[in-house]
């Protein structure tokens, strides 16, 4: 397989075990703590795909010493959170996550800086991270058209605001989380949905104290509003940090195990954050066999193991609350609702619009020319399962989840299928055609052996039969 392109086959059922990079989400805000914190922050299993790089590099150039101790194992020398101005633009090539995080920081830095970004990027909007920066007391200006990159930041004095998110975003809540650790005052955010929690935990890993409330009611109360109150010009205390394999990795595998009767897979040293474990539930209700042993990390996430064994899939709805857990492995649960009997819907998912690209087109694009019934709707998309897939040359569209997601249609697809400009697989998955091989061949586990949960989640090798 080249750097440009993945050709895949039909696989075989799999029998085995792997482990995934390390989670995008929590290396970016990993470098961006250690980077306020008072000192040296070892950070091991950090993320080297392309998105966390531009961060990391962002970091270096606003005058924060890094050392490269190894692969995936750097050391960040905090500086209090007192940059130093960039000499010319902070390229965050195709990371969104880069370039909303880093205005949260930017925005309390007194000088200006230009954020940049490539042709994808360029065309995702800000709006939603520039309204609440600046009412803090931030200045933006946005080079492109509706308030989309090049992004200039002004920074200075910040004050703290109450402010409630329109739409459940990570990303926008932990950029005013961040600038509010430079704000005088309380600092509040609310969100109509639950989103990650990344930034609530590794901020209060690093010892700043935050409050976060859940503010439904009953059963869909982990998934309900949330309000997260912070106290500004709090001290970022410099701690080392492990950053858990990535869950959103993990599902690609997940789901090329649980549609294959017969396969049985082990994901070892994965985040299992709640915010971040949806794409489980959604799963077992699409009848993948899923076993979960859960320990707290000793950064404060979440880690464990997972078990998934195939067999047939049926149909599912993934809607309102439940959008915002599992908002990244959308292109995925839907290569698994078009091996599933019956249908699959997906609904409220409209912010898959603005991803690195329209995700709800290229999905159904790319399913379409695959054979499978799909009908496109404005905020999600209706799939018809059980029609059998074929082989077809599709698009990437320049997007890591689009690529990976269509690589594991090629596993259940009749002939070959070739993902092309598929390099960008490495913003978030380093190593992902390499595990795509072992899926073809069918395992790498010894002939004796398997590994298998029983009981309340203890982990056995039973003999293989």
């Amino acid at each position: 397989m080249s750097a440009e392109s993945i050709k895949v086959r039909q696989g075989a059922v799999f029998q085995g075990e792997i482990s995934v990079p390390g989670d995008k989400s929590i290396s970016h805000r990993a470098v961006l703590l250690a980077a306020l914190s008072n000192g040296a922050c070892r950070i091991s299993n950090f993320l080297e795909g392309e998105d966390c790089r531009r961060t990391l590099g962002i970091i270096e150039r606003l005058g924060v010493k890094i050392e490269r101790v190894g692969e995936g194992d750097i050391v960040v020398h905090g500086c209090r959170g007192i940059f130093s101005p960039p000499e010319g633009d902070l390229d965050c090539g195709n990371s969104g996550t880069s370039m909303r995080l880093l205005s949260g920081l930017l925005a309390a830095q007194p000088f200006s800086s230009r954020m940049v970004g490539d042709g994808s990027l360029s065309k995702r909007p800000m709006k939603r991270v520039i309204e609440p920066l600046t009412r803090m007391g931030a200045q933006f200006h946005t080079e492109g058209e509706g308030g989309r990159p090049p992004l200039r930041v002004t920074g200075g004095s910040l004050r703290a605001i109450s402010y409630e998110t329109p739409v459940a975003s990570a990303q926008v809540k932990s950029a005013i989380l961040f600038a509010g650790l430079f704000a005088e005052g309380i600092t509040t955010v609310t969100e109509p949905a639950a989103s990650r929690d990344h930034t609530e935990r590794m901020m209060q890993y690093f010892l700043v104290k935050l409050r976060r409330e859940e503010l439904g009611e009953g059963k869909s109360r982990r998934f309900g509003p949330v309000r997260v109150t912070l106290a500004g010009r709090q001290a970022v205390e410099s701690r080392d940090f492990r950053v858990p394999g990535d869950v959103s990795s993990a599902a690609f595998w997940l789901i090329a195990a649980g549609a294959r009767p017969g396969s049985r897979l082990l994901v070892k040293g994965v985040g299992l954050n709640p915010t971040r474990t949806g794409i489980l539930a959604v799963l077992v209700r699409m009848g993948v066999r899923i076993r979960e042993v859960v320990e707290m990390g000793e950064s404060g996430e979440p880690v464990g193991l997972l078990e998934a064994r195939g067999g047939p899939l049926r149909g599912t709805v993934i809607e309102g609350a439940e959008i915002a857990n599992v908002i990244d492995e959308l292109p995925v649960i839907a290569i698994a609702g078009a091996l599933a009997e019956g249908e699959t819907i997906i609904r409220d998912a409209a912010e898959l619009r603005v991803k690195e690209t329209d995700r709800i087109a290229a999905i159904t694009a790319n399913l379409r020319a695959m054979g499978a019934r799909v009908e496109e709707r404005p905020d999600g998309m209706v799939i018809t399962g059980g029609q059998p897939l074929k082989g077809a040359t599709l698009p990437s569209f320049g997007d890591h989840r689009i690529a990976m997601a269509f690589a594991i249609a090629g596993l259940f697809a009749s002939g070959q299928t070739v993902i092309e400009d598929a390099a960008c697989v490495n913003v978030s998955h380093p190593g992902f055609e390499e595990i795509l091989r072992i899926f073809q061949k069918g395992g790498n586990y010894p002939r004796h052996s398997v590994p298998v949960f029983s009981g309340a989640g203890h982990l056995h090798h039973a003999a293989r039969p």
